[in-house]
Protein backbone atom coordinates (compact mmCIF):
# COMPACT_ATOMS: atom_id res chain seq x y z
CA UNK A 1 0.00 0.00 0.00
CA UNK A 2 1.73 3.35 -0.96
CA UNK A 3 -1.30 5.77 -0.47
CA UNK A 4 -1.63 7.00 2.59
CA UNK A 5 -4.98 7.61 4.82
CA UNK A 6 -5.15 11.27 3.71
CA UNK A 7 -4.70 10.07 -0.31
CA UNK A 8 -7.62 7.33 -0.16
CA UNK A 9 -9.85 9.52 1.89
CA UNK A 10 -9.35 12.43 -1.30
CA UNK A 11 -9.65 9.70 -3.78
CA UNK A 12 -13.58 9.76 -2.89
CA UNK A 13 -13.56 13.64 -3.40
CA UNK A 14 -14.88 13.70 -7.12
CA UNK A 15 -11.22 15.09 -9.07
CA UNK A 16 -12.47 15.02 -12.38
CA UNK A 17 -15.20 17.31 -11.08
CA UNK A 18 -12.86 19.31 -9.11
CA UNK A 19 -10.86 19.96 -11.91
CA UNK A 20 -13.94 21.01 -14.23
CA UNK A 21 -14.55 23.33 -11.89
CA UNK A 22 -11.05 25.42 -11.43
CA UNK A 23 -11.23 25.39 -15.80
CA UNK A 24 -14.61 27.06 -15.41
CA UNK A 25 -13.73 29.64 -12.95
CA UNK A 26 -9.58 29.80 -14.34
CA UNK A 27 -8.94 29.17 -10.59
CA UNK A 28 -5.22 28.10 -11.82
CA UNK A 29 -4.99 31.03 -14.18
CA UNK A 30 -2.38 33.17 -12.27
CA UNK A 31 -0.77 30.14 -10.03
CA UNK A 32 0.50 27.05 -11.20
CA UNK A 33 3.16 26.39 -7.99
CA UNK A 34 0.39 26.24 -5.48
CA UNK A 35 -2.98 25.01 -7.28
CA UNK A 36 -6.23 24.71 -6.36
CA UNK A 37 -6.26 21.27 -5.62
CA UNK A 38 -3.08 21.94 -3.43
CA UNK A 39 -4.81 24.51 -1.46
CA UNK A 40 -8.43 22.01 -1.36
CA UNK A 41 -5.97 19.42 -0.05
CA UNK A 42 -4.23 21.81 2.51
CA UNK A 43 -7.54 22.84 4.06
CA UNK A 44 -9.24 19.96 3.84
CA UNK A 45 -5.91 18.51 6.38
CA UNK A 46 -6.63 21.37 8.49
CA UNK A 47 -10.43 20.41 9.04
CA UNK A 48 -8.66 16.40 9.52
CA UNK A 49 -6.56 17.54 11.95
CA UNK A 50 -7.91 20.18 14.08
CA UNK A 51 -5.17 23.04 12.42
CA UNK A 52 -5.63 26.32 14.19
CA UNK A 53 -3.79 28.51 12.29
CA UNK A 54 -1.76 28.82 9.31
CA UNK A 55 1.41 28.07 10.66
CA UNK A 56 -0.16 25.14 12.11
CA UNK A 57 -0.98 23.73 8.87
CA UNK A 58 2.68 24.10 7.50
CA UNK A 59 4.58 23.27 10.41
CA UNK A 60 2.43 19.95 10.26
CA UNK A 61 2.74 19.18 6.80
CA UNK A 62 6.39 19.97 6.51
CA UNK A 63 6.95 17.53 9.50
CA UNK A 64 6.68 14.59 6.67
CA UNK A 65 7.93 15.88 3.49
CA UNK A 66 8.79 13.04 1.95
CA UNK A 67 4.81 12.14 2.20
CA UNK A 68 3.26 15.40 0.58
CA UNK A 69 3.71 13.89 -2.70
CA UNK A 70 1.97 10.56 -1.69
CA UNK A 71 -0.69 12.62 -0.43
CA UNK A 72 -1.09 14.35 -3.59
CA UNK A 73 0.09 17.81 -2.77
CA UNK A 74 2.11 18.95 -5.02
CA UNK A 75 3.16 22.95 -4.26
CA UNK A 76 4.99 24.20 -1.63
CA UNK A 77 2.41 24.16 1.45
CA UNK A 78 3.82 27.66 3.83
CA UNK A 79 1.74 30.04 5.53
CA UNK A 80 1.67 32.74 2.53
CA UNK A 81 0.98 30.14 0.07
CA UNK A 82 -2.22 28.89 1.52
CA UNK A 83 -3.40 32.46 2.63
CA UNK A 84 -3.00 33.70 -1.31
CA UNK A 85 -5.17 30.81 -2.02
CA UNK A 86 -8.17 31.60 0.95
CA UNK A 87 -8.03 35.60 -0.71
CA UNK A 88 -7.74 34.82 -4.14
CA UNK A 89 -9.20 31.79 -5.37
CA UNK A 90 -12.86 31.74 -6.37
CA UNK A 91 -14.97 29.92 -3.44
CA UNK A 92 -17.53 29.54 -5.92
CA UNK A 93 -14.69 26.52 -6.92
CA UNK A 94 -15.59 24.85 -3.75
CA UNK A 95 -18.81 25.44 -3.46
CA UNK A 96 -19.92 24.10 -6.48
CA UNK A 97 -17.68 21.01 -5.40
CA UNK A 98 -19.29 20.79 -2.25
CA UNK A 99 -22.99 20.03 -4.28
CA UNK A 100 -21.00 17.47 -6.37
CA UNK A 101 -20.58 15.96 -3.41
CA UNK A 102 -23.48 16.11 -1.73
CA UNK A 103 -25.79 15.02 -4.74
CA UNK A 104 -23.34 12.00 -4.30
CA UNK A 105 -23.98 11.33 -0.83
CA UNK A 106 -27.96 11.76 -1.30
CA UNK A 107 -27.69 8.90 -3.60
CA UNK A 108 -26.08 6.71 -1.08
CA UNK A 109 -28.47 7.65 1.82
CA UNK A 110 -31.98 7.78 -0.35
CA UNK A 111 -33.05 4.68 0.73
CA UNK A 112 -32.63 5.11 4.64
CA UNK A 113 -35.44 5.38 6.78
CA UNK A 114 -35.40 7.83 9.59
CA UNK A 115 -38.78 7.84 10.83
CA UNK A 116 -40.35 5.17 13.20
CA UNK A 117 -43.27 5.18 10.50
CA UNK A 118 -43.55 4.96 7.34
CA UNK A 119 -43.30 7.71 4.63
CA UNK A 120 -41.76 7.48 0.81
CA UNK A 121 -41.67 11.03 0.56
CA UNK A 122 -38.49 13.16 0.94
CA UNK A 123 -38.46 15.08 4.27
CA UNK A 124 -36.47 18.29 4.66
CA UNK A 125 -35.64 20.46 7.60
CA UNK A 126 -34.89 23.87 6.86
CA UNK A 127 -33.22 26.54 9.20
CA UNK A 128 -30.23 28.85 9.37
CA UNK A 129 -27.19 28.93 12.36
CA UNK A 130 -25.56 32.38 12.77
CA UNK A 131 -21.56 32.45 12.98
CA UNK A 132 -20.39 35.60 15.19
CA UNK A 133 -17.96 37.58 13.40
CA UNK A 134 -15.43 40.28 15.07
CA UNK A 135 -16.94 43.68 13.38
CA UNK A 136 -13.21 45.14 13.21
CA UNK A 137 -11.92 42.16 11.18
CA UNK A 138 -15.19 41.19 9.30
CA UNK A 139 -17.04 44.60 8.75
CA UNK A 140 -18.53 43.07 5.41
CA UNK A 141 -20.59 40.63 7.04
CA UNK A 142 -23.18 43.01 8.18
CA UNK A 143 -25.31 41.77 11.20
CA UNK A 144 -25.85 44.40 14.19
CA UNK A 145 -24.13 47.72 14.48
CA UNK A 146 -21.71 46.50 17.13
CA UNK A 147 -21.39 42.75 15.88
CA UNK A 148 -20.67 40.52 12.78
CA UNK A 149 -21.86 37.53 11.29
CA UNK A 150 -23.01 35.09 8.61
CA UNK A 151 -25.65 32.77 8.17
CA UNK A 152 -25.69 29.02 6.96
CA UNK A 153 -28.92 28.58 5.54
CA UNK A 154 -29.52 24.97 5.30
CA UNK A 155 -31.86 22.25 3.77
CA UNK A 156 -31.26 18.66 5.31
CA UNK A 157 -32.38 15.79 4.19
CA UNK A 158 -33.37 13.92 7.11
CA UNK A 159 -32.26 10.55 5.74
CA UNK A 160 -28.27 10.41 6.78
CA UNK A 161 -28.74 14.11 7.26
CA UNK A 162 -27.30 15.38 4.41
CA UNK A 163 -27.35 18.98 3.31
CA UNK A 164 -29.28 19.22 0.07
CA UNK A 165 -29.22 23.20 -0.29
CA UNK A 166 -26.60 25.33 1.78
CA UNK A 167 -26.82 29.22 1.06
CA UNK A 168 -24.11 31.24 3.11
CA UNK A 169 -25.09 35.45 3.67
CA UNK A 170 -24.04 37.88 5.86
CA UNK A 171 -26.24 37.98 9.54
CA UNK A 172 -28.80 41.28 8.47
CA UNK A 173 -30.31 38.53 5.68
CA UNK A 174 -33.62 37.46 7.49
CA UNK A 175 -34.31 33.39 7.13
CA UNK A 176 -37.12 33.43 5.86
CA UNK A 177 -36.11 35.17 2.10
CA UNK A 178 -33.78 31.82 1.53
CA UNK A 179 -37.51 30.17 0.70
CA UNK A 180 -37.28 32.62 -2.52
CA UNK A 181 -33.83 30.21 -3.57
CA UNK A 182 -34.94 26.80 -3.16
CA UNK A 183 -35.58 24.38 -6.13
CA UNK A 184 -38.93 22.92 -4.64
CA UNK A 185 -39.03 19.07 -5.05
CA UNK A 186 -43.25 18.26 -5.53
CA UNK A 187 -44.33 16.03 -2.82
CA UNK A 188 -41.46 16.62 -0.78
CA UNK A 189 -42.04 17.71 3.28
CA UNK A 190 -40.45 21.12 4.54
CA UNK A 191 -40.03 21.16 8.03
CA UNK A 192 -39.61 24.86 9.32
CA UNK A 193 -39.56 26.57 12.63
CA UNK A 194 -41.84 30.07 13.13
CA UNK A 195 -39.01 32.46 11.57
CA UNK A 196 -40.13 30.84 8.43
CA UNK A 197 -43.92 31.82 8.27
CA UNK A 198 -44.56 34.12 5.89
CA UNK A 199 -47.93 33.18 3.85
CA UNK A 200 -47.30 34.10 0.57
CA UNK A 201 -44.20 32.01 0.40
CA UNK A 202 -46.08 28.85 1.95
CA UNK A 203 -48.49 29.26 -0.20
CA UNK A 204 -45.68 29.22 -2.81
CA UNK A 205 -44.64 25.88 -1.55
CA UNK A 206 -48.09 24.69 -1.78
CA UNK A 207 -48.73 25.55 -5.47
CA UNK A 208 -45.76 23.58 -5.85
CA UNK A 209 -47.27 20.84 -4.56
CA UNK A 210 -45.27 19.99 -1.75
CA UNK A 211 -46.56 19.95 1.58
CA UNK A 212 -44.73 21.66 4.79
CA UNK A 213 -45.24 21.50 8.21
CA UNK A 214 -44.34 24.38 11.30
CA UNK A 215 -44.89 26.18 13.86
CA UNK A 216 -48.28 28.21 14.42
CA UNK A 217 -47.51 31.57 16.21
CA UNK A 218 -49.95 32.72 18.70
CA UNK A 219 -51.67 35.56 17.37
CA UNK A 220 -52.84 33.42 14.27
CA UNK A 221 -56.22 34.90 13.52
CA UNK A 222 -58.37 31.97 11.77
CA UNK A 223 -61.23 30.42 11.48
CA UNK A 224 -62.34 26.75 12.17
CA UNK A 225 -63.69 25.07 9.15
CA UNK A 226 -63.70 21.48 10.64
CA UNK A 227 -62.77 19.52 13.59
CA UNK A 228 -61.74 16.08 13.77
CA UNK A 229 -62.74 13.34 16.64
CA UNK A 230 -59.29 12.65 18.16
CA UNK A 231 -58.28 9.83 20.86
CA UNK A 232 -57.01 12.38 23.53
CA UNK A 233 -55.12 9.46 25.31
CA UNK A 234 -52.47 10.04 22.24
CA UNK A 235 -51.48 13.69 23.33
CA UNK A 236 -53.47 14.86 20.59
CA UNK A 237 -55.56 18.22 21.74
CA UNK A 238 -56.81 19.47 18.27
CA UNK A 239 -56.91 18.81 14.51
CA UNK A 240 -58.43 21.25 12.80
CA UNK A 241 -59.23 22.68 9.07
CA UNK A 242 -58.96 26.32 9.05
CA UNK A 243 -59.02 29.31 7.19
CA UNK A 244 -57.16 32.84 7.66
CA UNK A 245 -59.25 35.39 8.98
CA UNK A 246 -56.79 38.59 8.75
CA UNK A 247 -57.05 40.75 5.75
CA UNK A 248 -53.84 40.35 4.62
CA UNK A 249 -52.87 36.46 5.58
CA UNK A 250 -56.00 35.63 3.90
CA UNK A 251 -55.07 37.62 1.04
CA UNK A 252 -51.43 35.36 0.84
CA UNK A 253 -52.58 32.17 1.82
CA UNK A 254 -56.00 32.34 0.11
CA UNK A 255 -56.77 28.08 0.94
CA UNK A 256 -57.56 26.39 4.07
CA UNK A 257 -54.90 24.99 6.49
CA UNK A 258 -54.41 22.09 8.79
CA UNK A 259 -54.27 23.24 12.92
CA UNK A 260 -53.28 20.54 15.04
CA UNK A 261 -52.65 20.90 18.62
CA UNK A 262 -50.51 18.43 20.59
CA UNK A 263 -48.81 17.91 23.80
CA UNK A 264 -45.49 16.20 24.14
CA UNK A 265 -45.48 14.55 26.97
CA UNK A 266 -41.53 14.35 26.96
CA UNK A 267 -40.64 17.68 26.74
CA UNK A 268 -44.12 18.72 28.88
CA UNK A 269 -44.84 21.25 26.27
CA UNK A 270 -47.99 22.25 23.87
CA UNK A 271 -47.12 22.48 20.50
CA UNK A 272 -49.34 23.81 17.50
CA UNK A 273 -48.42 23.02 14.02
CA UNK A 274 -49.53 24.21 10.43
CA UNK A 275 -49.30 22.24 7.38
CA UNK A 276 -50.77 21.99 4.25
CA UNK A 277 -51.37 17.90 3.91
CA UNK A 278 -54.68 16.96 5.14
CA UNK A 279 -54.08 13.42 4.47
CA UNK A 280 -51.40 12.05 6.63
CA UNK A 281 -52.30 11.42 10.26
CA UNK A 282 -52.12 14.10 12.98
CA UNK A 283 -49.81 12.23 14.91
CA UNK A 284 -47.23 11.87 11.92
CA UNK A 285 -47.54 15.41 11.70
CA UNK A 286 -46.00 15.71 14.95
CA UNK A 287 -43.51 12.82 14.19
CA UNK A 288 -42.35 14.92 11.48
CA UNK A 289 -41.84 18.05 12.98
CA UNK A 290 -39.92 15.94 15.77
CA UNK A 291 -37.51 15.01 13.30
CA UNK A 292 -36.90 18.70 12.51
CA UNK A 293 -34.42 18.98 15.27
CA UNK A 294 -32.09 16.71 13.01
CA UNK A 295 -30.71 20.09 12.01
CA UNK A 296 -30.31 22.17 15.24
CA UNK A 297 -28.23 18.55 16.16
CA UNK A 298 -26.17 18.77 12.54
CA UNK A 299 -25.56 22.38 13.70
CA UNK A 300 -24.33 21.86 16.76
CA UNK A 301 -22.07 18.73 15.33
CA UNK A 302 -20.26 20.89 12.54
CA UNK A 303 -19.60 23.26 14.36
CA UNK A 304 -17.85 21.44 17.47
CA UNK A 305 -15.88 19.55 15.26
CA UNK A 306 -15.23 21.57 11.65
CA UNK A 307 -12.90 24.69 12.18
CA UNK A 308 -16.13 27.23 11.51
CA UNK A 309 -15.94 29.41 14.07
CA UNK A 310 -12.46 30.14 13.38
CA UNK A 311 -11.04 31.80 10.34
CA UNK A 312 -7.82 31.57 8.70
CA UNK A 313 -8.63 34.67 6.46
CA UNK A 314 -10.58 37.83 6.97
CA UNK A 315 -12.07 38.47 3.68
CA UNK A 316 -15.56 37.14 2.47
CA UNK A 317 -13.47 34.75 0.01
CA UNK A 318 -11.53 33.15 2.68
CA UNK A 319 -14.47 32.86 4.76
CA UNK A 320 -16.38 31.43 2.39
CA UNK A 321 -13.58 28.65 1.04
CA UNK A 322 -13.14 27.85 4.14
CA UNK A 323 -16.93 27.15 5.05
CA UNK A 324 -17.48 25.07 1.69
CA UNK A 325 -14.14 22.88 2.03
CA UNK A 326 -15.38 22.13 5.13
CA UNK A 327 -18.35 20.82 4.53
CA UNK A 328 -16.87 19.00 1.55
CA UNK A 329 -14.78 17.47 4.06
CA UNK A 330 -17.44 15.94 5.94
CA UNK A 331 -19.74 14.88 3.17
CA UNK A 332 -16.87 13.00 2.05
CA UNK A 333 -16.52 11.52 5.15
CA UNK A 334 -20.40 10.22 5.49
CA UNK A 335 -19.58 9.19 2.01
CA UNK A 336 -16.70 6.90 2.63
CA UNK A 337 -18.92 5.91 5.78
CA UNK A 338 -21.82 4.43 3.45
CA UNK A 339 -19.84 3.13 0.96
CA UNK A 340 -16.90 0.94 2.91
CA UNK A 341 -20.17 0.23 5.19
CA UNK A 342 -18.05 1.30 8.21
CA UNK A 343 -20.08 0.61 11.59
CA UNK A 344 -18.39 3.14 14.17
CA UNK A 345 -19.89 7.23 14.43
CA UNK A 346 -18.65 9.72 11.70
CA UNK A 347 -17.05 11.75 14.88
CA UNK A 348 -14.92 7.91 15.61
CA UNK A 349 -13.99 8.10 12.16
CA UNK A 350 -12.64 11.97 12.28
CA UNK A 351 -11.20 10.78 15.68
CA UNK A 352 -8.84 8.21 13.90
CA UNK A 353 -8.14 10.01 10.75
CA UNK A 354 -6.93 12.98 12.56
CA UNK A 355 -4.07 10.33 13.91
CA UNK A 356 -3.61 8.08 11.17
CA UNK A 357 -3.12 10.83 7.65
CA UNK A 358 0.03 10.17 6.94
CA UNK A 359 -0.04 6.16 7.46
CA UNK A 360 0.40 3.91 4.58
CA UNK A 361 -2.54 1.16 5.64
CA UNK A 362 -5.68 0.30 3.62
CA UNK A 363 -8.93 1.52 5.01
CA UNK A 364 -9.79 -2.28 5.29
CA UNK A 365 -7.01 -2.61 8.53
CA UNK A 366 -7.94 1.03 9.39
CA UNK A 367 -11.27 -0.10 10.51
CA UNK A 368 -11.87 -3.52 10.17
CA UNK A 369 -8.35 -4.72 11.47
CA UNK A 370 -8.23 -6.30 15.07
CA UNK A 371 -5.67 -3.78 16.27
CA UNK A 372 -7.33 -0.97 15.59
CA UNK A 373 -9.64 0.38 18.22
CA UNK A 374 -12.58 2.32 16.54
CA UNK A 375 -12.71 4.81 20.50
CA UNK A 376 -9.85 7.31 21.09
CA UNK A 377 -9.42 9.77 23.26
CA UNK A 378 -10.64 12.89 21.46
CA UNK A 379 -9.19 16.01 20.75
CA UNK A 380 -12.30 18.10 21.83
CA UNK A 381 -14.40 17.60 24.35
CA UNK A 382 -17.08 15.37 23.07
CA UNK A 383 -20.99 16.28 23.31
CA UNK A 384 -22.63 14.57 20.54
CA UNK A 385 -22.30 11.77 19.13
CA UNK A 386 -23.01 11.80 15.25
CA UNK A 387 -23.90 7.97 15.43
CA UNK A 388 -27.56 9.59 16.80
CA UNK A 389 -28.18 10.30 13.73
CA UNK A 390 -25.92 8.36 10.82
CA UNK A 391 -25.97 4.60 11.43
Amino acid sequence: MNKTIFSQIMDHASRYQFDYLVKKYQGNKKSHKFSCWDHFLCMSFAQLTYRNSLRDIEICLKAQPKKLLSMGIIGNPTRTNIANANQTRNWRIYADHAQKLISQAKKLYQDDQPFSVELENTVYALDASTIDLCLTLFPWAKFRKTKSAIKLHTLLDIRGSIPSYIEITDGSVHDVNILDELILEPGSYYLMDRAYIDFARLYKINTELCFFVTRAKKNLNFCRVYSAQLDRQSGLICDQIIKLTLAKSANEYPDRLRRIKYYDKETEKTLVFLTNNFEVPPLIIAELYKNRWKIELFFKWIKQHLKIKSFLGTTSNAVKSQIWIAISTYVIIAIIKKRLNIKISLYSMLQIFSLTLFEKIPFHDLFFGEEVKPTLTPTENRQLDFSDFID
